[in-house]
């Protein structure tokens, strides 16, 4: 039996950023399954921006170089995500308790923030402890689980539960695609599933995104569009794009 499709997707991605390139042949051995169903996944990733498939195979792009690790992600955009948070910052109040999840844009909310009063944090993400946890004014409670350490951070059905135990005043959270028709998608199962545990918990909820990120479908749908609130982001956004999401319900903020 071969794997299923999530196992599939993050093995050839994995591939393909530590090497460079990989064969449809190799995979089609690696992952047990038929050359359609390889050609299949990389056709999904291709169209998603992931890779670039070349004759039996595929290359990466650059898009793949931050896919997975932290340290190489966070410094991505490092200027637009600065300011989507700097925007996002002005929603925090004091006294209140806000959920930060472990997206690369969403940990440059902590720099903007630290000034509040008497606020509680709760995240998965250990760059968020790592960032706010020396400031007395902020109390910073750390959701447990398995940690990625790739990602640095908590996920799994540990993580969700401990979630699920506060309610929060707003959830400042990311996504690696977002769609006025199909919602809310991740290249992760685990990060869509903890995402959505703080969305469900929070009475609103700020997705902090760049403009690249609209419109997008990734690989697992975690959630409807209907959970968010308000939408902070660069601005790349289109107007058509815009419009979409004003319709829909959705206030946009840009910076």
């Amino acid at each position: 039996m071969g794997m299923d499709r999530e196992l599939r997707i993050r093995h050839i991605l994995r591939s393909v950023e530590g090497r460079g390139y990989v064969a449809v042949r190799e995979l089609r051995h690696a992952l047990s399954v038929s050359e359609m169903t390889v050609r299949r996944d990389l056709e999904f990733l291709e169209n998603s921006g992931y890779l670039i498939r070349k004759h039996g195979g595929a290359v990466r792009s650059e898009a793949t170089n931050n896919l997975f690790r932290f340290d190489r992600r966070v410094k991505e955009n490092r200027h637009l995500k600065e300011a989507v948070c700097a925007a996002a910052a002005r929603f925090v109040r004091d006294n209140e308790t806000i959920f930060i999840d472990c997206g690369t844009t969403a940990f440059r909310l902590c720099r903007h923030i630290v000034g509040r009063k008497n606020l509680r944090v709760v995240t998965n993400s250990l760059p968020v402890v790592a960032e706010l946890m020396n400031h007395p004014n902020i109390k910073v409670s750390l959701v447990g689980g398995d940690v990625d350490a790739e990602r640095r951070a908590a996920y799994g059905a540990a993580a969700e539960h401990a979630v699920a135990r506060y309610r929060a005043d707003k959830a400042f959270l990311g996504a690696g695609g977002v769609s006025v028709e199909r919602g809310l998608s991740s290249f992760d199962q685990k990060e869509g599933e903890i995402t959505a545990a703080f969305a469900r918990n929070a009475r609103s909820v700020f997705l902090l995104c760049d403009s690249t990120k609209l419109e997008r479908d990734t690989f697992y749908l975690f959630a409807p569009l209907s959970i968010v609130q308000t939408i902070v982001t660069d601005p790349g956004i289109a107007s058509a794009v815009k419009r979409r999401y004003v319709t829909a319900g959705i206030t946009i903020i840009v910076k």
